[in-house]
């Protein structure tokens, strides 16, 4: 039995700070698994929302946060295909904050060429939320206009990318103008600081509608919800689709049915897990595209913050603070981003 330190969940806590890095058992892989030494993993508001009990998966306790990592196969159980050595990328649920982890190989890529740990193990969720939005549910068209709310987000900058990767023109929204010329200097064609001067937000119908030459976005991209999704339905195009990504505001908002039906709209619920296991072969088709994407460097993830594991309850804070531009990313085993 092999002992790694590990950021640990013991119990359920609003306060994110109650986990601990202590050491703990890694057991050897068996038949079908590999123990890999993981080098980054990213940080997703889900990490946070399980300490705090309040997603909707929820790891038996203990657990550690952390679900989407690289790192480099360390032993290798019986049957796999995999060799020890092999660079990869772990899409999991949890268990990534920390120095090694066992996974079955059915849940390893091989890392894409020219991508460094940490830009690897930050695309995954990010970018596969975008494309089954973009690709599978909202059927984005070249030419159309996108309109991407928390662009400055993780997967908001990532529907920023493929927005454009899918010839659309790409209007993202955030909260600070320094976080919003990053996602400018990326490729969005415009972007709008819908903060207002009471700390609300909103204020983007009319800057929308002169930028759309008074139709309206085609597509909207909203993982905040609340006031964001109201006013949305205010400046989309007749027959748009609003895709509901989340609620990072706090509030469900309700539609406005009158609008749905006088604009013939359509408003769209993704989750991009789900979609793949309800439909496990295009789920697959989803997820390796994107690794293909990844492999011809069609997909840069940005990071704005790198930390050591043990400061990852550091790292999650900047996220749950609102801090990150992109992604934040957790390292382990002396690794360092270039």
């Amino acid at each position: 039995m092999t002992r790694i330190n590990a950021l640990m969940c013991d119990a359920i806590s609003e306060d994110i700070g109650s986990v601990v890095l202590r050491e703990v058992d890694m057991p050897a892989p068996g038949p079908g698994q590999v123990r890999v030494r993981l080098k980054a993993c990213a940080v997703n508001f889900p990490d946070l929302l399980m300490i705090q009990g309040k997603y909707q998966f929820k790891p038996p306790l203990p657990f550690a946060p952390g679900g989407e990592a690289a790192g480099d196969v360390e032993v290798c159980g019986p049957g796999v295909s995999v060799k020890e050595g092999d660079a990869v990328i772990i899409s999991m649920r949890y268990g990534g904050f920390a120095e090694a982890v066992v996974v079955d190989e059915s849940q390893l890529k091989p890392l894409p060429k020219g991508m460094d740990y940490a830009k690897a193990a930050s695309y995954q969720t990010a970018y596969l939320t975008a494309y089954v939005a973009l690709y599978r549910r909202g059927d984005l068209q070249p030419g159309e206009h996108l309109l991407v709310h928390g662009a400055t987000g993780g997967v908001g900058m990532a529907a920023v990318d493929l927005g454009k990767y899918f010839g659309a023109q790409v209007i993202g929204t955030g909260g600070r103008d320094d976080k919003l010329a990053v996602v400018q200097s990326r490729g969005a064609d415009h972007v709008i600081n819908y903060t207002q001067a009471d700390g609300s937000l909103g204020g983007f119908r009319d800057q929308v509608k002169a930028l759309t030459e008074g139709r309206g976005a085609d597509v909207v991209y909203d993982p905040v919800g609340g006031d964001v999704f109201d006013e949305s339905m205010r400046c989309v195009n007749v027959g748009g689709r609003l895709l509901t990504i989340g609620f990072t505001s706090g509030r469900w908002p309700q539609a406005a049915v009158n609008l749905i039906l006088i604009k013939q709209l359509s408003v769209i619920g993704v989750r991009a897990g789900e979609y793949g296991r309800l439909d496990p072969v295009k789920g697959q088709e989803n997820r390796d595209r994107l690794h293909a994407m990844a492999e011809a460097g069609e997909i840069d993830p940005y990071i704005s913050h790198a930390l050591p594991l043990e400061q990852a309850v550091d790292a999650m804070r900047l996220l749950e603070n609102r801090e990150v531009i992109g992604k934040a990313v957790v390292t382990m085993n002396g690794y360092q981003p270039g």
